[in-house]
């Protein structure tokens, strides 16, 4: 049931979500829960009519499905499509509109561009405006706070407030997180910040961090993203390398982790998601870097081990691909079945997964790829551009592919493949007893058993 918090500062009494996706929904009723009144806001009609019909369209947190249509019902949890009128009517904006990158690594600040011209159009004086997407440094502090003051012809800092606290939550656990991981906050003053503070305090129970500045607060989201893609391209690295030399790696990390100054992560066929593959590009081409460094020195000398980690990680699912034709020879005409296109197990989300790397190296070889994945319909992945497998096309795969470890496939009947040959486990979670008791090989990258000279099986 709703609860007011007893550390609510008296200026807050209503609050503004701007975004109401993956993220969005769940930190409107985290507010709505300490008994704020919250309207949501989204540009997509259907996602503010079905709130407002009491129904949650995020499907991977399992309590929204119970809390909204009591906080609907209680009037502290509402929708709308017009944005103008929201803005107007509270007293903290949070924005979670997303920014990503196009097809050349290019930061694109589209949507949040429009979302934060739409706000300062309607911005009141006293308004606290946080940003929790995750941006590149520097772009609160001088590309979206000069949108914000040219739209609403008010002055941050004075006329009002300004902050960023990053988001690090995930899928499925979002509520979990809210409460186990410390907020990062950083406002462009000391007043825009100690009030940010006293917002988070009022609707989260956990630890407060506050931060220098904006920029500090930004710097933060990018490099816990960038150190895990370094750290898996580093787990992918020894995983080629243990293969090589006939090594096992999972073994090898498992014996290295249990030294205290070790976290080596785990190697797989690639790393997807809207976080990882993406954020260490906002530091990469960063259109708000005013830093005193010339740019010719930044791109020659900053960042080389990141950079490294994209390549390395993306190429993985090349690799992979190498890997299954040491087992059954070249793929030409050959079909191969990939198990999930999901980016991460158990979750309805695709952003950049590696099903997709997968799919254009075994095109590039002439192999017939089909997919499997029972959190999407047929025409779902047609929609994605896979091939659902048909039924009678289970005699002809060759070789099957785990790209996402959903838990279904733990009772995946490998049986029903008789032509099968080999299955890559690409996130090291199957049973080997049960791949090999279908009298098929078993191989995943990292196992040490690498065939140089790409021998068929036989």
């Amino acid at each position: 049931m709703p609860t007011t918090t007893s550390s609510a500062p008296a200026w807050l009494h209503s609050i503004a979500v701007v975004g109401l996706g993956k993220i969005g929904l769940p930190l409107a009723v985290q507010y709505a829960r300490h008994g704020y009144k919250v309207i949501g806001c989204d540009s997509n009609s259907q996602v503010v009519e079905r709130l407002y019909a009491g129904e949650s369209h995020i499907q991977e947190e399992p309590s929204l499905s119970s809390e909204v249509p009591q906080l609907v019902y209680a009037g502290l949890l509402s929708a709308t499509t017009n944005i103008a009128k929201a803005i107007r009517e509270v007293d903290v904006v949070v924005v979670i509109v997303p920014v990503g990158i196009d097809s050349e690594h290019q930061v694109d600040t589209t949507q949040i561009d429009a979302a934060t011209s739409a706000i300062g159009a309607n911005l009141q004086p006293g308004t606290l405006v946080i940003y929790e997407t995750t941006l590149p440094v520097g772009t609160t502090a001088r590309h979206l706070r000069t949108l914000l003051e040219q739209t609403s012809q008010l002055q941050a800092g004075t006329d009002f407030y300004l902050a960023y606290s990053p988001e690090r939550v995930s899928s499925g656990t979002i509520f979990h997180d809210l409460r186990a991981y410390p907020k990062v906050v950083g406002g462009i003053d000391v007043e825009s910040t100690t009030r940010t503070i006293a917002f988070y305090r009022s609707v989260l129970d956990a630890e407060i961090i506050p931060m220098a500045s904006t920029d500090e607060a930004e710097f933060v989201k990018l490099i816990e993203a960038t150190y895990r893609d370094v750290n898996i391209a580093l787990a992918n690295e020894y995983a080629c390398y243990a293969d090589a030399h006939n090594l096992d790696v999972y073994a090898t990390i498992a014996a290295a982790n249990t030294q205290p100054y070790a976290h080596i992560h785990t190697p797989g066929v690639g790393v997807g998601g809207h976080c990882i593959p993406v954020y260490p590009y906002f530091l990469f081409s960063n259109p708000y870097d005013h830093s005193q460094l010339s740019q010719a020195y930044t791109d020659q000398h900053t960042l080389a081990l990141p950079r490294q980690a994209r390549h390395i990680n993306d190429a993985m699912a090349e690799y992979a691909i190498q890997r299954l034709e040491d087992v059954v020879g070249p793929l030409l005409q050959q079909s191969v079945l990939l198990l999930g296109v999901a980016y991460r197990g158990n979750v309805r989300e695709t952003a950049f997964t590696s099903a997709k790397l997968l799919q254009t190296a075994l095109t590039r070889r002439g192999a017939i790829c089909y997919v499997d994945d029972a959190l999407f319909s047929m025409d779902e992945l047609c929609t994605l551009g896979y091939t659902a497998l048909p039924p009678n096309a289970e005699n002809k795969i060759v070789a099957i592919i785990l790209q996402c470890h959903h838990s279904i496939y733990q009772q995946f009947d490998f049986t029903r493949f008789k032509q099968c040959k080999v299955v890559l486990d690409g996130r090291h979670a199957l049973c080997r007893t049960t791949v090999e008791a279908a009298g098929m090989h078993y191989i995943t990258v990292g196992d040490g058993h690498y065939k140089v000279k790409h021998e068929p099986f036989e």
